[in-house]
């Protein structure tokens, strides 16, 4: 078996090609307990998601997690399935192609695309397919705000792993986190402005639930900066929006298991809040840049029903940036901060260029 994969053929003079991928997490092929359990077993096979040692979480996953999940999980992405597919695909795909858009407008000569890093389009697949195109310069954009080792760095692994077996290997470059961009921040401020003109500001028995995903505390412990990134990012939206420490509060979603997780909780606090007489609770989950089942069933459905249950009155979810103009455009500045040194406005001519080398010579032999 080769050492490398095989080379795309490679024209000398070829203009240097530059391409932007957005990474995602993944989705499953479709709303279905078989799409399901493929997803989930490459999902929570990966070491970095689940830091269990590896002969007991084989056991545990495929005696039990991928013989129970799956069924329950296509239930619930049923629900909000959409008609062209799984919902953060869809999104992601549309953020590409508006990012492709102001890039181009911006004067930026890149090719831009998306992948999913379980599940479809595979970023190996993808790289291998921007080298074939020409691309010897790849920037990989993880669409994870703050970052995390189970998320972010599983990135990276990736994206090493296919330069690992790369004879060829183009230039890469990573953006580690954006949690507390200007632009991006911005973005989600408007986003709840937006909101509150349409439904009205905050009442005095009134609250914002800021819900990032979960970890284990265990990676806190070891030292994950995901905690205190999120709390950055709550912070400097809350000062962003007016609002006091007690108008806010910043929780922590999708706890999967028997081990304590980040805290607090977002579940347990909608009970609690709808028991204490909090007439109205508005959710925004700044973690996900695009909606998924996170956001779309366990939040806005489960979560609306864990409060209204509990007593509340009214309960609102504020969607993901998805494709927020304010946020294509942040997501354009924080592309071409990451460009920076490499040449994207010109098209350069390769003839022209051996032109001008030839005459250099010459004038250089004369003299």
């Amino acid at each position: 078996m080769p050492r490398f994969q095989p080379e795309p053929p490679y024209r000398h003079g070829t203009p240097l090609g530059t391409a932007v991928v957005l990474v995602n997490l993944g989705t499953p092929d479709a709303p279905t307990a078989p799409a399901l359990r493929r997803y989930l077993k490459q999902f929570l096979s990966d070491p970095r998601v689940v830091e269990i040692p590896k002969p007991l979480w084989w056991l545990i996953l495929n005696g039990i997690i991928l013989n129970t999940r799956p069924k329950k999980s296509a239930a619930k992405y049923a629900q909000v399935w959409m008609k062209e597919g799984s919902p953060l695909r869809v999104h992601t795909e549309r953020q590409a192609k508006l990012l492709k858009g102001i890039l181009g407008e911006r004067g930026h000569h890149v090719s831009v695309s998306y992948a999913m890093r379980y599940g479809q389009p595979a970023l190996p697949s993808v790289l291998s397919h921007l080298k074939a195109e020409g691309a010897r310069r790849i920037l990989l954009i993880p669409l994870y705000p703050q970052y995390a080792a189970s998320t972010t760095a599983t990135v990276v692994d990736e994206a090493a792993r296919w330069l690992i077996e790369a004879r060829n290997q183009p230039e890469m470059r990573f953006v580690r986190n954006f949690h507390d961009d200007t632009g991006y921040l911005g973005a989600l401020e408007q986003s709840v402005r937006r909101h509150w003109q349409s439904c009205g500001q905050l009442g005095k028995n009134d609250k914002l639930l800021i819900s990032f995903h979960g970890l284990p505390k265990r990676s806190l412990d070891l030292g994950d900066p995901y905690f205190c990134e999120c709390h950055k990012t709550g912070r400097l939206l809350a000062e962003r929006l007016n609002l006091q420490p007690e108008q806010y509060q910043i929780c922590f979603q999708s706890r999967f298991g028997k081990a304590e997780w980040l805290q607090p909780y977002t579940a347990p606090t909608l009970q609690a809040w709808g028991k204490q007489g909090i007439s109205r609770v508005d959710v925004i989950c700044p973690g996900f840049s695009a909606d998924c089942l996170e956001t779309l069933e366990e939040i806005a459905l489960e979560g609306r029903d864990d409060f209204l249950a509990a007593g509340g009155k009214a309960y609102h979810y504020i969607p993901a940036l998805n494709e927020d103009p304010a946020w294509i455009e942040a997501l354009a500045d924080i592309a071409e901060q990451h460009l920076a040194g490499w040449q994207t406005k010109e098209i350069f001519d390769p003839h022209a260029l051996e032109k001008s080398a030839r005459e250099a010579f010459k004038f250089g032999a004369r003299t």
